[in-house]
């Protein structure tokens, strides 16, 4: 009996993906974690696994085809003790007979249409839970949900064998999101005499440019901006970088501009949430979404639990996160999820800047750079370092008032950033 290998969804959010290329060819033996291909998605590079034993009989897709629905059959393979060249050999004794038949007429016969591909089911957000890749992978496959199961892996994450230490619930199929229908943007020829290269669109780019629009057509969003005095965050970094120094360690003012966030959001927890049409999620845990600028596009690795971390811990996570984006080397538990997010441009440069909603979080922080110009400093005008904080917030889940604390408290921690240690 042959075994259906399908296009995996790599993500809770993925519906396509190119098949960028085989690791394995026709009739080679797989067990199960051995990698088979590489799959492209919206977010990453990554390896797909094998989750059962047997001989490759056929890859159905070939390298380098895009856009891939997810749950289509890419490839089959014979369980062990199965001969892979049944098919051929069978194939080949009925040659014989099919040329003798070709001599003679026949009557023409109606074809069949194809059966239609069954669509996948959506899959329960269980992004949040601790598992392995493989693990991840082998419930993916199989239609179940991680949401019950008691991990015996290092702190709690799940691995392999705890899938068959007890029956897993099936996947839930996600209920259909109430709203207006997005409208679809125009497309427009390019102007005539110009000279245009045009340029096929990426997955990435083409989530980015979705997402985005669905989120300034259906997401409320309202900005408050924030002026703040950084001088003593910028002496206190340069202090903190002279002990670290010796562990390798260097933190950026990113690092502390999130723990700030995460410490403010802690204070004021009301911004930790998330609107779900009848309901409101409020987060217990401070997750953190760093925009990280790669090529094609832009990905959201996640520092877990900010409020919690030391600077230290921080600045170690955001520099391997954002290496390991870059790199196209992300695995979907470091990007799935996120209660909140922050992009910081300032070394570009820029001033100030009105970022865009990341749904389904409720809160983004753009950062600007860091610029000297006269302020009160002390009762007396004075040069002071100062950066321009703006955040979006999604107003059918934060009011202004709670905005307005909030960002009153990240200035309050930034402007005495000893609190960030203490």
């Amino acid at each position: 009996m042959s075994i259906e290998l399908k296009m995996p969804a790599l993500s809770p959010t993925m519906e396509k993906g190119t098949l960028a290329k085989w690791l394995v060819n026709e009739g080679d033996l797989v067990k199960i974690g051995d990698l088979l291909a590489e799959i492209e998605t919206d977010k990453a590079t990554m390896e797909y696994e094998a989750i059962d034993e047997g001989r490759i009989a056929s890859l159905v897709i070939a390298a380098g085809t895009e856009d891939v629905p997810v749950g289509t059959v890419i490839a089959l393979m014979a369980e062990l003790g199965e001969v892979v060249a049944a098919t051929r050999l069978e194939m080949a004794d009925a040659a014989p007979a099919a040329a003798e038949a070709s001599s003679s007429p026949a009557p023409k016969a109606d074809i069949a249409p194809p059966p239609a591909t069954k669509p996948p089911v959506p899959l329960v957000d269980d992004a949040g839970v601790s598992a392995t890749p493989l693990a991840r992978r082998i419930a993916t496959v199989k239609g179940l949900s991680l949401l019950d199961v008691t991990g015996t892996g290092a702190r709690g994450r799940i691995v392999k064998a705890d899938l068959g230490l007890r029956p897993l619930a099936p996947t839930a199929i996600a209920a259909p999101v109430a709203g207006a229908a997005v409208a679809t943007a125009p497309v427009h020829a390019p102007p005539a005499g110009v000279p245009v290269e045009t340029i096929k669109l990426s997955g990435m780019r083409k989530t980015i440019a979705r997402r985005l629009t669905e989120s300034k057509q259906t997401v409320p969003h309202f900005y408050l901006t924030a002026h703040c005095n950084i001088d003593a965050l910028l002496k206190l970094r340069t202090t903190l970088n002279e002990s670290l120094s010796a562990r390798g360690i260097k933190l950026s003012v990113n690092d502390l501009v999130i723990k700030a966030m995460a410490l403010a959001m802690a204070r004021q927890p009301d911004v930790n949430v998330q609107f779900a049409g009848d309901e409101m999620h409020r987060f217990g845990r401070v997750d953190i979404s760093m925009a990280v600028a790669i090529d094609g596009g832009l990905i959201t690795p996640v520092i877990r639990d900010a409020a919690s971390l030391s600077l230290s811990a921080i600045a170690m996570q955001s520099k391997q996160l954002a290496a390991r984006a870059r790199d196209g080397k992300l695995m979907p538990e470091d990007y799935q999820g996120g209660t909140a997010s922050i992009s910081n441009l300032g070394m570009y440069g820029l001033d100030e800047m009105f970022p865009v909603i990341n749904p389904p979080q409720a809160l983004i922080l753009g950062i600007g750079s860091g610029i000297e110009k006269p302020w009160k400093v002390d009762g007396v005008i004075a040069l002071a370092t100062m950066i321009t904080a703006t955040a979006s917030f999604d107003h059918r889940a934060i009011d202004g008032a709670t905005a307005a604390r909030f960002m009153a408290a990240l200035r309050d921690l930034l402007e005495n950033p000893i609190r960030l240690v203490c």
